[in-house]
């Protein structure tokens, strides 16, 4: 089962890219953040006509998630339960025993330290979840843009200050938290060294200078994370004629995940 997420930066203007991608790539799921458009307007035929089913949770302008599935799927819900800010960052599937949370965390830089504080209201919320799919022995994935740079070394040097909010030490704490719950972090599971950056920003020449983050991630849950077989940013998206500043993030698990009981 290949599984991706990506943050397209708005999927109407990316479009024909994500159709290259999916053709390219074939994934089962990919869980896209930052559509910026209402559920109404998301290309929906477009992407039915490649195969893909679509779970959307849109907003005008702003944010937005939608999860593309091949093959029958249910929406578990549209929201993440107890984050209560009406913005559009959230929506859960169930498909081949697995539900997966698809996560657009705030950047936590704008509003002041209210603007934190709703970054740090979905970190417990999202903690919460995690923590309810563990007590039903729920086999799961988190993924998305968590505007998190997790250590040290999924940030280029230089490339943000020691108060920006994704790095924060609260940012790095909550995510510590997720990952104390028994969460596989899947891209360092498997490369647990080395910079593996998702996003490079569109100023002062980031791209070219490879001055990148690492803050779109795919949790684990422990049975899932048993079945792990690859991991990787697809680095050669940002390259690509007028792409989205962030890459496609690409897990794959092998075919031994049975629904649990």
């Amino acid at each position: 089962m290949k599984i991706a997420t990506w943050n397209v930066n708005s999927v109407r203007q990316r479009q024909d890219l994500v159709l290259d991608w999916l053709a390219r790539e074939q994934p089962d799921v990919l869980m896209m953040q930052e559509i910026k458009c209402e559920t109404n307007l998301f290309p929906t035929a477009v992407f039915e006509q490649a195969g893909y089913g679509c779970a959307v949770v849109g907003q005008k302008s702003y944010n937005g998630v939608a999860t593309l599935v091949r093959g029958t799927f249910d929406i578990t819900t549209d929201h993440l339960p107890g984050f209560t800010d009406p913005a559009a960052r959230y929506v859960e599937v169930r498909t081949k025993g697995l539900v997966l949370g698809n996560l657009y965390l705030p950047n936590g830089n704008s509003g002041g330290e209210q603007g934190y504080a709703t970054k740090l209201n979905f970190l417990d919320a999202l903690a919460a979840r995690a923590e309810h799919f563990m007590q039903q022995d729920t086999d799961f994935v988190l993924a998305g843009d968590y505007n998190i740079c997790p250590t040290p070394e999924d940030c280029a040097p230089g490339a943000l200050g020691p108060e920006d909010a994704l790095v924060r030490p609260q940012s790095r704490a909550a995510w510590r938290r997720l990952r104390w719950l028994g969460l596989t972090d899947a891209l360092r599971a498997l490369h647990p060294n080395g910079a593996a950056y998702t996003f490079w920003d569109y100023q002062a020449g980031a791209w070219q200078r490879d001055c990148g983050l690492r803050i779109d991630h795919m949790l684990l849950s422990p049975r899932v994370a048993e079945h792990l077989q690859t991991a990787r940013p697809d680095r050669d998206e940002r390259g690509m004629e007028r792409p989205s500043d962030h890459v496609p993030l690409i897990v794959t698990l092998d075919d031994g995940l049975t629904p649990a009981p």
